[in-house]
């Protein structure tokens, strides 16, 4: 659960020198211009691999460890602070996934390297990997929060036994994550998918909004809608899709939505 299985390959994208001692990355995609992942405009690194399978997920082709063009964290900076002059004030970069923690040992390399350099960085995970009880672990992630500037979570249900049918794991972990990067003093934003008949519950959404608002550190709620449009993904690569039946929210249950998890009292 804590790492992507990596299969040896040679490197497949442009490399320094200093790759031969370097952590590799296993990358999915780049998107050099982001609006909606993290603030400003972003540069946004899409990691490969997930042990989540989320019955909405838009990016189905992600979860496969072992993939992906392989990038030393020096390289992948260089070619990121090509694009510097996008991102103003506000800007950065912001690395996603697939999940980043899988691969924690890069993104903790590349993210040093980022702040060495005034790079505001964003982190959109949803948590998975992370192990509580882990004292090795909890000391790598924490090395990794010294250089990371947002914590961009995807709370996608609150209920135990609900996150297990959603995306086939329990989630204390999850709140457990979100706890301790509070306790850090890590700045958050929290993302709930909003799927009629499957997340909007009333009682379900009050007990996020009640959870988030234990987390001193939480700048932003958003709720995103959710809508099909990786389901081409899904029917190209063999997979049932349970979720065909599912239509996206109104604008009204968006708002009810926003309303119990108090998205007002997050302006950030």
């Amino acid at each position: 659960m804590g790492v992507c299985e990596r299969t040896p390959a040679p490197l497949t994208a442009p490399q320094t020198p200093e790759a031969a001692d370097a952590p590799v990355g296993l990358v999915h995609s780049l998107e050099s211009f982001g609006s909606v992942d993290g603030p400003g405009v972003r540069f946004v690194v899409f990691l490969q691999g997930c042990a989540l399978r989320c019955r909405y997920c838009h990016n189905p082709e992600t979860w496969a460890c072992g993939v992906g063009a392989r990038w030393t964290p020096q390289a992948l900076f260089d070619h990121v602070w090509r694009y510097r002059s996008y991102w103003g004030k506000k800007g950065g970069v912001t690395v996603s996934g697939g999940e980043p923690l899988l691969q924690m040992p890069f993104l903790t390399a590349f993210f040093k390297l980022a702040r060495a350099r005034g790079v505001h960085t964003a982190l959109d995970t949803a948590g998975g990997p992370f192990r509580p009880d882990d004292a090795a672990y909890l000391a790598a992630f924490d090395e990794l929060m010294r250089y990371t500037n947002l914590v961009i979570l995807d709370l996608k249900e609150i209920d135990p036994a609900k996150h297990r049918s959603l995306t086939g794991r329990s989630n204390e972990n999850i709140l457990a994550m979100a706890r301790h990067v509070a306790d850090l003093g890590v700045p958050l934003w929290v993302r709930h998918v909003l799927v009629p008949g499957l997340t909007d519950d009333e009682e379900g959404l009050r007990r996020t909004g009640a959870f988030i608002a234990s987390l001193p550190t939480v700048q932003r709620v958003e709720v995103l809608p959710y809508h099909t449009l990786g389901l081409y993904k899904w029917q190209k690569l063999g997979i049932p899709y349970t979720l065909a039946d599912a239509v996206p929210p109104t604008d009204a249950e968006v708002r009810r939505a926003e309303e119990l998890l108090g998205v007002s009292r997050y302006p950030g």
